[in-house]
């Protein structure tokens, strides 16, 4: 069960927030009243994401946000507030938070961007330790950059390599043009484009011997590497 620190100092809306987070969303949740109360409990548990309403006693939300942050730089902030100013919301991101959402609020909005931001986190994570792919009959390991097929191997270049683990990290789901150019590349122009179209078509090449591992085009999205 995943664990939720939330920071509340009105207590009709702070225990709503819990009793619906843990029967709907089924979370863990710790409520403090105060920025003091919130920054004692995180330093004595672990969580996996942080709401913070801005406007409380003792220590305002982004002041327990700053806190945590040399604590924990990767935990999942949202910071929930009446104020609606972009000057707030810029704070609230430059700190170091995730995600903003003013008051008054409805709770399945809530959970939603929870829902959201966890699976995020998530991927990250995934995507960050995932190295070695099965991809049909092929077998690619990402840190030496090969492709073994029935006792036969294929060394990828760079590029050719971390392409091929963004396919197999969205495989059979799409992988967006825009996220290839800029994870990879860094840039999503023209010319860096046309040079993943080159790339693209050597990984296909690659893989031509498995008539059940294909990379095809989605039209106006990106590409997909279908396994089946």
């Amino acid at each position: 069960m995943q664990k939720i620190l939330l920071a509340e100092d009105d207590p009709n809306l702070g225990e709503l927030l819990k009793d619906y987070l843990e029967l709907k969303g089924k979370f863990d949740v710790t409520l403090s009243q105060d920025g003091e109360e919130a920054l004692v409990a995180f330093r004595k548990d672990k969580y996996d994401l942080c709401i913070f309403d801005v406007m409380m006693p003792k220590k305002d939300g982004f002041s327990l946000g700053k806190e945590i942050r040399k604590m924990d730089k990767t935990v999942p902030i949202i910071y929930a507030t009446a104020k609606g100013m972009m000057e707030d919301k810029t704070q609230a991101f430059e700190l170091g938070g995730d995600d903003y959402i003013t008051k008054p609020f409805r709770v399945e909005e809530l959970l939603l961007r929870i829902n959201a931001l966890l699976k995020r986190v998530s991927k990250d994570k995934e995507e960050d330790i995932a190295d070695k792919f099965e991809i049909g009959e092929y077998f690619f390991d990402y840190t030496s950059q090969i492709i073994s097929y029935k006792g036969q191997q294929q060394k990828l270049s760079t590029k050719e390599a971390e392409l091929l683990r963004l396919l197999c990290l969205n495989k059979n789901d799409v992988l967006t043009r825009e996220e290839a150019l800029v994870k990879i590349w860094h840039d999503d122009n023209y010319f860096t484009g046309r040079s993943m179209d080159v790339f693209l078509s050597k990984l296909r090449k690659y893989l031509k011997e498995d008539p059940n591992v294909e990379i095809v085009n989605v039209h106006g999205k990106g590409y997909k590497l279908l396994v089946s």
